[in-house]
């Protein structure tokens, strides 16, 4: 059993499968999880097709273990079933809102944190990715999603054929906050991130791009804002493509 202390990101994968009993074991138990009026608003999508998987890869940006890893899980939020059961029984929904998107993405990212948790004390590696709200149409019509479900997470999940070092994280300072919000001063900021910026690999990281600081990579590099405006622009059409817009 792995502790959360000791937790990785797996992306390389053994040829060993996972086996369709223990999956559905692991994500029966998560569904234990906290969930907004006891509906369950998400779905999970299970790939274990190599064509399905290369149909999905374009929407990672093509990273490699979604196509290597033997199963790909995609977590919707999903007011569809929950507007389907209403009709069925004389309830008229009004689910079609960015309210209702926003409870169920909630679930859908409760369940997901319970299975990850769970597959952590299996031994099983996975990484979540956060390409899933990027490109969200590409999935959307990959997997044939219908109104009110919309992709919010992504697993790929394998047995572990590495073992990577462990990623620095804040002090615990840098993040909780006593009654009110503590606005960060200048040296609460170097006392917070020092440890990251003084790391090697982030240090040669800015100098391999020629920047002066690490902050420099992710404004100018991994996270602009051109790009976030435009995916943004994308994740509000996908919204409004599914009906919660």
């Amino acid at each position: 059993m792995k502790n959360l202390l000791t937790r990785r990101t797996i992306r390389k994968y053994s040829e060993q499968p996972v086996s369709e009993a223990l999956l559905n074991r692991l994500m029966n138990e998560a569904s234990r999880t906290q969930t907004m009026g006891n509906l369950q608003l998400y779905s999970v999508v299970v790939t274990r097709s190599a064509e399905m998987k290369q149909r999905l890869a374009p929407a990672h940006f093509n990273q490699p273990m979604v196509t290597q890893a033997p199963v790909v899980l995609t977590i919707c939020a999903d007011f569809h079933r929950t507007t389907r059961w209403c009709e069925e029984r004389q309830a008229q929904a009004g689910y079609d809102n960015f309210l209702s998107y926003q409870n169920a993405a909630i679930d859908a990212l409760l369940y997901t944190q319970t299975l990850c948790n769970l597959m952590d004390e299996e031994g099983l590696g996975y990484c979540y990715l956060g390409t899933t709200v990027y490109q969200p149409m590409l999935i959307i019509e990959v997997l044939q999603l219908p109104k009110l479900v919309m992709p919010v997470a992504t697993l790929t999940v394998g047995w572990p054929a590495e073992e990577p070092a462990l990623t620095d994280r804040l002090p615990l300072e840098g993040f909780v906050h006593r009654e009110t919000y503590h606005e960060p001063t200048a040296d609460d900021i170097d006392a917070y991130y020092c440890k990251k910026e003084k790391l090697p690999e982030n240090q040669h990281f800015v100098e391999i791009n020629h920047k002066q600081t690490l902050a420099q990579i992710f404004t100018d590099i991994r996270y602009t804002k051109a790009d976030n405006e435009a995916m943004s622009e994308g994740l509000k059409e996908a919204l409004k493509h599914q009906g919660f817009l």
